[in-house]
């Protein structure tokens, strides 16, 4: 009886609660994976249960698509990564809780550039947490592709494109690209920087101008994606990004257009910049300029204590010094922080950093388009469909222009 009665007193007693979080995000290549990993590791180390919660899909469409049916649900995650204005339109809807307390204690805002907190911190508030900064106009490049056919990087547009037949010639694919919607809206803002310059970026896809939208330096943009799109191999459709990325790592493909997080992959693969690839910016034919995508991970209001806890280590661990750069070490990016010696960084990550504060400096760094930083959700899907289709068709760059103006126009 004694031993029953034990028992039944054990299975009374309820569970002791302990703080936890749960993390929603779309990083699953295995660089962004071993990025993440660096938060999680701080987080449990402070003794915070970490649930990881991943949605398949480089662009993160599919993790808007999981979050609206958590959200519809009841059950928001604790934390989500979430990129520009759909940080400002959850922010809106009264869904998005703060770490202020936290961020004051530690000194965010001296330690953050404007550029992060324009993505971060909405309304007087911090409502989302930032891990880094990404630059998407970026080339990555095989040094045993160039080194095969006896070719510089090249700087210029024309070079670039000159660098196509040889390439081919030798049996090397010169464009590496995963043909999906989200992949072509990257490709084309770091076109539409490095042809149309920062005023006609900011003109066409900030102001959303009509006329600039359909006149001769939109058509230009689209001549060379068109030019592009003549040096992707014909497997391309649906390959996702990485795939892309790794056909550069194994020579497969001399280049691959995307954002820094490719960089990731490369670390992930024990390659080293300058003796296995190049880090370069697209060629800029109109003046320097700089496109940037800030991560961050947003925070759902809670009423738990243990969730609200699990929500301000996570938000202390993302912002320690130590997990900025090990974190920014897997991920590609450059720590979101200013006030990070940056020493133990590759000569990629220094490079992008000095460029973001010269550009800042001289107001050509440009927020990125295709990650919703420059327009909202609605025209950035209106236009992604618009440059889908023309990458994957026979439209002429004229023909494209308009059907992108009108898309736009029509999601205002």
């Amino acid at each position: 009886m004694r031993a029953l009665s034990i028992t039944a007193l054990l299975l009374a007693t309820p569970a002791f609660a302990e703080p936890s979080v749960e993390v929603m995000h779309f990083w699953t290549s295995g660089g962004e994976a071993a990025a993440l990993g660096a938060v999680r590791d701080k987080v449990v180390a402070e003794g915070v249960a970490w649930t990881d919660a991943p949605v398949a899909g480089g662009g993160g469409d599919q993790a808007k698509t999981a979050l609206q049916a958590r959200i519809a649900s009841g059950n928001p995650p604790a934390a989500m990564l979430m990129l520009g204005q759909t940080i400002t339109d959850w922010a809106a809807e009264g869904m998005l809780g703060n770490v202020d307390a936290l961020a004051s204690a530690q000194g965010w805002d001296a330690a953050l550039p404007q550029a992060v907190k324009d993505w971060t911190k909405i309304d007087g508030h911090y409502v989302s947490v930032p891990t880094n900064v990404h630059r998407t106009d970026m080339i990555w490049a095989s040094k045993a592709a160039f080194d095969k056919i006896g070719a510089a990087y090249p700087t210029t547009w024309e070079e670039l494109n000159a660098l196509a037949p040889k390439f081919v010639e030798a049996g090397i694919i010169p464009l590496a690209h995963g043909g999906q919607a989200w992949q072509e809206a990257y490709m084309f803002e770091a076109v539409a920087a490095g042809v149309g310059g920062a005023e006609f970026y900011r003109k066409a896809l900030i102001d959303l101008d009509d006329s600039t939208l359909r006149g001769p330096e939109m058509i230009a943009v689209l001549a060379q994606m068109a030019e592009l799109r003549g040096m992707v191999d014909p497997n391309f459709p649906g390959r996702d990004w990485n795939l892309a990325s790794s056909m550069v790592i194994n020579g497969e493909a001399a280049m691959q257009i995307m954002g820094d997080w490719a960089k990731g992959e490369f670390t992930n693969a024990g390659k080293k910049p300058g003796d296995d690839y190049a880090c370069i910016p697209v060629p800029k034919a109109k003046g320097d300029a700089f496109v940037y995508l800030v991560n961050s991970l947003s925070l759902f209001t809670q009423t738990d204590p243990d969730l609200i806890k699990g929500q301000e280590v996570l938000a202390s661990a993302i912002m320690d010094a130590s997990v900025q750069i090990a974190f920014n070490q897997a991920k590609g990016a450059i720590p979101a922080r200013t006030d990070i010696d940056l020493s133990a960084m590759d000569v990629c990550a220094q490079a992008t950093s000095t460029a973001l504060a010269a550009n800042d400096a001289g107001g050509t760094a440009l927020p990125t388009f295709a990650g919703t930083h420059a327009a909202n959700a609605a025209v950035v899907g209106a236009a992604t469909d618009a440059i889908t289709a023309f990458f994957n068709s026979d439209q002429t760059p004229e023909e494209a222009a308009t059907a992108l103006a009108d898309a736009i126009a029509a999601a205002r």
